[in-house]
């Protein structure tokens, strides 16, 4: 069975590529979100993985759940309420833990369509570049269904509630330059170019040493729920850390000597 996900490593840059693009990479199977959360364990252990891009092969970035699966009431969207219900807690709602958890800053490069499960499955992501093809909707009330995978946590805290509540509420589409100017992606450029903007911002931040990444990146998470004077003291325990780091010290030296420091992850 040919897999979801296609790999690509350059460097300390992973690329993962939704491979389903005769399902607009449409999120249909166990086996599917298993590999997303598969990946995102791995990449928590690899040390030298500094930063995670996730796009699509194909005209869309990612179609959300299978219309015709729900229609038949088949796969994932299958079986009683009670069975429905651990379908999604034990299914589609593990990607967006695993992301959460992933310690390496993530990019999604939206190439296309990312409608309903694929819209926050970009959500999950930290930063969101788009091609000008890229389209975005918030579709679950379309179908009469709500978002079932986080989009009502992740969305407002993107482009705020009433903007939120505006896709979600009408289910409608917006376009890539719509999209930018509400903050939901940083960047838009071409189709040809989206690949070589992602990968480009990505090694701007892979320079960067890993463990400082990872740190900076869970007091971002951890800032989103916490008071300032807990996230006070959870930033001088990881400041404590980072001090005594051989890359801190290089990247010292390296500043002082006006040369490009050399990283270990040490």
């Amino acid at each position: 069975m040919t897999s979801f996900l296609q790999i690509e490593r350059h460097g300390g840059v992973v690329v993962a590529r939704l491979n389903s693009p005769e399902t607009r990479n449409a999120l249909t199977s166990p086996e599917q979100i298993g590999e997303i959360v598969d990946l995102c364990a791995e990449l928590r252990r690899d040390r030298s993985a500094r930063v995670l891009i996730l796009t699509g092969n194909g005209k869309a970035f990612c179609a959300g759940g299978n219309v015709k699966d729900m229609a038949e009431r088949t796969g994932i969207f299958a079986g009683a309420p009670y069975d429905l219900r651990d379908t999604y807690r034990d299914g589609i709602q593990r990607i967006p833990r695993a992301l959460y958890e992933l310690d390496i800053p993530v990019i999604a490069a939206v190439n296309g369509p990312a409608i309903g499960a694929g819209l926050d499955l970009a959500c999950m992501c930290d930063i969101r570049l788009a091609s000008t093809s890229a389209l975005f909707a918030e579709s679950f009330v379309k179908l009469g269904i709500v978002p079932g995978d986080g989009g009502a946590w992740l969305l407002p805290r993107i482009i705020g509630i009433p903007k939120a509540s505006l896709m979600a509420f009408t289910g409608d589409t917006i376009d890539a330059a719509k999209a930018l100017e509400w903050g939901l992606v940083e960047q838009v450029c071409t189709h040809e170019t989206l690949d070589r903007e992602a990968l480009t911002l990505a090694e701007r931040i892979a320079a960067n040493p890993g463990h400082s990444l990872r740190l900076c990146k869970r007091l971002l998470r951890e800032g989103q729920h916490m008071r300032l004077d807990s996230l006070l003291e959870l930033s001088a325990a990881y400041q404590s850390l980072a001090h005594h780091t051989q890359d801190h010290h290089e990247a010292v030296a390296a500043f002082l000597d006006k040369r490009k420091p050399d990283y270990q992850d040490r």
